[in-house]
């Protein structure tokens, strides 16, 4: 897995799901091969109950790997233990030219906070934690002290990121 790790944050309906997708896709039309790691803070199910795969994690699996011609994936059921650290998912990661990770907030890695003016709490992150680097706004920020960048202009935003992690030009293919 590569060093470079950018992350997403702000509160719910903030924006950050759209931020990381739309980023995702102009990373990728640059040429760059990029990763995404996002955090839940619910319970989730990628499986469909009834699957193969779903019966092998009910049946006890640790680990249930799926693969098939167009992809692969696996499932890792924690069962008693406790959340993985971002580190340790990071590491089992291909390597990329950025990892673009959704939420985690209070993990050290540079971030853009996202603030939507319909988000359910709108309460600057970036006056307590050091590491959002920049904010972008679907409204004036008039006393962020910040980068503020405009939510919905992904070139600028992807240029900020890029400078910021020093991503150099994708080789041409």
């Amino acid at each position: 897995m590569t060093g470079k790790v950018f992350g997403i944050t702000g509160w719910k309906n903030s924006g950050k799901t759209t931020l990381t997708e739309r980023l995702v896709a102009e990373f990728t039309r640059r040429g760059y091969r990029i990763s995404t790691v996002k955090h839940a803070h619910h319970s989730f199910d990628i499986d469909k109950e009834g699957t193969d795969s779903f019966r092998h994690r009910a049946a006890g699996a640790h680990e249930v790997a799926i693969v098939s011609h167009g992809r692969w994936a696996l499932m890792h059921e924690l069962r008693d233990e406790p959340e993985p650290p971002l580190d340790q998912i990071l590491a089992r990661l291909a390597p990329c030219d950025l990892v673009l990770v959704e939420g985690y907030k209070r993990e050290p890695h540079p971030k853009i906070e996202t603030r939507r003016r319909g988000a359910r709490d709108t309460s600057p992150l970036s006056a307590s934690d050091p590491a959002i680097v920049a904010v972008a706004a679907d409204h004036p920020q008039p006393d962020e002290r910040l980068p503020v960048l405009d939510i919905d202009d992904i070139a600028a935003i992807a240029d900020f990121v890029a400078a910021r992690m020093d991503l150099r030009p994708p080789a041409a293919a």
